[in-house]
């Protein structure tokens, strides 16, 4: 934890939504809380009680509002210092009026974005997952961000992560005092073997965290999903019907879409970004070149691609003669070769899409079902049933079975937050997380020949993990020796 840090500045600021409301809540925090309330109300109320109060300005002694008023003394507060609340009628008038008041008091400031969270942190009433927890938990849109928010504000992601730094703390610690007392009789003869083990055992354990295929940031970011096809295949149509409002135009003129049509979702309690892509096709139009120039892009930065395909044009897909691999390929091949007849691409490019020909991240639609037999794909639907859904946009065919293997791929591309293994959910943390298993890594290289450099490493390792909560001190590393070791007893 962070010592506690009493700020000198006293901050004030309206602490609920800003429009009108049958209750505002004004947050006042630091040195000064106590004599706010006493200009104010006239005197501190019971500590840790709502009370009822009359509010005056200490200026004009102009009754401003009746008022709940409570009085959290500090540590005992979300910011570890002297902190008050004011819950006040909702209205902009009484609102301005209260923070006008508590602005005429001497040593008062307006608070900055995020200060009262950053002095709880100071405080040590949080360390800094639980600080992005907070923001996360205020800007969650669906159900399952607030819950892996809730779960991390709770100190799940601390915890995992503080233990990890702790072992490593402790291994830093051996590994010193072998280096200073090794020709002592106290110090044991393997405790660099039993240092190494250890090691190696948490840079498995961030391993296996970091291998979590993006799930936790998915969740708190959104899921990017894009519908992807040939022109006039279904695209605009199967938008609108996830969406169930005409977000996008639907046309039997081919290349009616140029640009990508993005639209936030909530879907099943997950985040999603739907996106309509152009038609991929060659073209000379130059702006329907541009859209199929957005549309790979966007195949490209997607999380799950959403192959749209007319069913009346598959009949080598549903017979079997192709296999369903072989057709995401080809699929795949063809917009390569469209991105460099239009000279969209390069290597890299073409690259990263060889990357990506994963089912687990594809899902197929053949769509106009209502221009074929069903005996024609029935049999294929449950060989591929996983991957390949059959639709009709005109009928409503299969649409039910398309929603549900869609929630059925986000819930896995996200992860469920209230089970398992608190995710990794900021690109920060992984920054960290990464650096911190090299210098594992070299810790084993320099260990045996070079006990000082490994312990270096492992010192850096241990920073790495520190900076992810906050926790940076170099005290720590004295205070698990004198725990672990009975030197100059």
């Amino acid at each position: 934890m962070v010592s506690r840090n009493y700020g000198t500045r006293t901050i004030f600021a309206l602490s609920s939504g800003s429009t009108k409301c049958a209750v505002a809540v004004l947050r006042v925090s630091g040195p000064k809380s106590a004599f706010a309330l006493q200009q104010i109300c006239g005197g501190l109320p019971k500590k840790r009680v709502a009370s009822v109060r009359k509010l005056y300005n200490p200026v004009s002694n102009e009754l401003l509002d009746k008022s709940l008023v409570i009085w959290f003394p500090g540590p005992q507060s979300f910011t570890g210092e002297d902190c008050a609340e004011f819950h006040v009628h909702g209205g902009p008038a009484v609102v301005s009026s209260v923070l006008s008041a508590l602005g005429s008091i001497p040593g008062m400031y307006p608070a900055q974005p995020g200060e009262f969270t950053k002095q709880a942190f100071l405080n040590g009433k949080l360390d800094l997952t639980e600080v992005e927890a907070v923001g996360d938990l205020i800007h969650a849109e669906t159900e399952a961000q607030r819950k892996q928010a809730l779960r991390q504000m709770d100190g799940d992601l601390s915890a995992l992560y503080s233990s990890w730094r702790t072992s490593l703390l402790k291994c830093l610690a051996n590994t010193e005092a072998f280096i200073d007392f090794h020709e002592e009789e106290n110090i044991e003869d393997d405790i660099l073997e039993s240092v190494s083990a250890k090691v190696t055992l948490v840079n498995d354990e961030i391993l296996k965290h970091l291998t979590d295929s993006r799930c936790g940031e998915r969740l708190r970011e959104g899921l990017n999903v894009v519908i992807v096809g040939e022109p006039n295949v279904g695209k605009s149509s199967l938008l609108n019907s996830i969406c169930q409002r005409p977000a996008a135009i639907v046309s039997p003129i081919a290349g009616t879409t140029r640009d990508v049509v993005e639209t936030a979702l909530n879907i099943s309690g997950y985040p999603v970004l739907l996106s309509d892509t152009a038609g991929l096709r060659e073209t000379h139009d130059p702006i329907e070149k541009e859209g199929v120039n957005r549309a790979i892009n966007r195949v490209l930065s997607s999380d799950l691609k959403i192959f749209m395909v007319d069913a009346a044009k598959q009949a080598n897909l549903l017979s079997g003669d192709v296999e369903l691999s072989d057709f995401v390929i080809s699929h795949m091949d063809q917009i390569k070769l469209i991105s460099k007849s239009l000279h969209l691409g390069n290597k890299d490019l073409h690259k990263q899409m060889d990357e990506q020909e994963d089912l687990s991240s594809i899902i197929i639609v053949l769509n106009k079902m209502d221009l074929l037999h069903s005996s024609e794909v029935s049999k294929f639907l449950r060989e591929n049933g996983d991957t390949v859904c059959a639709i009709s946009c005109k009928t409503g065919q299969g649409f039910d079975d398309f929603m549900y293997k869609l929630v059925e791929k986000i819930k896995i591309l996200c992860g469920d937050p209230s089970q398992g293994q608190p995710s990794l959910t900021h690109s920060r943390h992984r920054h960290h997380l990464n650096q911190c298993c090299f210098h594992l890594t070299q810790f084993h290289d320099f260990l045996s020949h070079d006990v000082v450099l490994a312990a270096e490493r492992l010192r850096l390792a241990v920073r790495e993990v520190g900076q992810i909560t906050g926790a940076v001190s170099a005290e720590d590393v004295l205070d698990v020796i004198f725990r672990d070791f009975c030197i100059g007893k």
